[in-house]
């Protein structure tokens, strides 16, 4: 994707100097990665181990993160409000469900449960 659209988009729209700021994911930062971002975005990198170093935590710089833990924070008070509003038999129906799921799985001594429909 990198070298097949966003090089070339960049030199289109005559953006060959812009500088990429690569996510400090370990999965992000291997290898052939950090090569291929080399090649495309020489001496232009920010990254830990980069030609500029990530800042942490910059709003400035990484405003997906930022919003990310808006959202995260916004979605946790809801969700801990959903949690508050189940019913207890709601709560116990799903205990009795999954004893009768354990139990099914004991008297088929733990074999695959494939003619089994799970209600929720």
């Amino acid at each position: 994707m990198i070298r097949n659209f966003l090089a070339p988009e960049m030199e289109e729209q005559g953006l060959e100097d812009m500088w990429f700021q690569q996510d400090v994911a370990t999965a992000q930062t291997a290898r052939s990665t950090i090569k291929l971002l080399n090649d495309v975005f020489p001496r232009r990198l920010i990254l830990r181990s980069g030609d500029l170093a990530s800042p942490a935590r910059s709003p400035d710089l990484t405003a997906p993160d930022f919003s990310t833990g808006f959202l995260k924070s916004k979605l946790y008070v809801n969700i801990r409000h959903e949690i508050g509003e189940i019913q207890p038999q709601i709560l116990q129906n799903v205990i009795k469900n999954a004893l009768k799921r354990a139990e099914i799985c004991i008297g088929n001594r733990g074999h695959h449960l494939a003619d089994i429909i799970f209600k929720s």
